[in-house]
């Protein structure tokens, strides 16, 4: 059985949302791009890497609509990779899968397992009603953090109030890179977290 993947860009306080940049989804986000002053040369190499590693992209509807404006024909290592890869969208509603070898997902706590038997390596950037619903599902192996050294204290939330509660252990130390983010990979443990007194 292959392995699902989720890959973030989040703050110190847990903000994945408008990490890259404006986009019509996030319009009036005051802090859209937070994640841009700490990409490096040797961060992007790491990143085209774990894209690379992937045979399949998991995304929720609204990361899709800005994936596919963007990243088409991108002639650099992500964008092939992007291009190469079969791309499931998940959505309830009716998604324009305009982008090449894309289909959509209509039930991701089901088809995502089936997902899981044909592909080795899958990875996500999903949205967090996504994430949650593959976080509650025991759906994801491996948690990828990109953590930004900032605080912006609103914003969409990889983990809001009412995640399923869930244990993880790290699967390779921790990386720092010049710019001051740092990757974090962790594999989820099954069973809820031990507490102790």
């Amino acid at each position: 059985m292959g392995e699902l993947h989720v890959n973030m860009n989040i703050t110190i306080d847990g903000v994945i949302q408008a990490n890259g940049g404006p986009s019509e989804e996030d319009a009036g986000f005051a802090y859209a791009g937070w994640e841009r002053p700490y990409g490096d040369e040797e961060s992007g190499a790491q990143i085209t890497a774990d894209v690379q590693a992937s045979d399949a992209l998991l995304l929720g509807r609204t990361t899709y609509d800005i994936f596919r404006r963007y990243w088409p024909g991108k002639t650099d290592g992500i964008g092939r990779a992007f291009d190469r890869v079969p791309k499931y969208v998940a959505s309830r509603g009716t998604p324009e899968l305009s982008w090449e070898d894309s289909t959509q997902v209509t039930d991701a706590a089901v088809e995502v397992r089936d997902l899981r038997e044909r592909h080795e390596q899958i990875h996500t950037w999903g949205s967090a009603d996504l994430l949650q619903t593959l976080f509650r599902e025991g759906l994801v192996d491996r948690v990828n953090l990109w953590v930004c050294p900032v605080v912006i204290g609103q914003g969409k939330k990889l983990f809001p109030e009412g995640t399923t509660a869930s244990r993880f252990e790290l699967s390779e130390p921790p990386r720092a890179y010049p710019r001051g983010v740092m990757l974090v990979r962790y594999r989820r443990l099954d069973g809820t977290p031990e507490t102790s007194f």
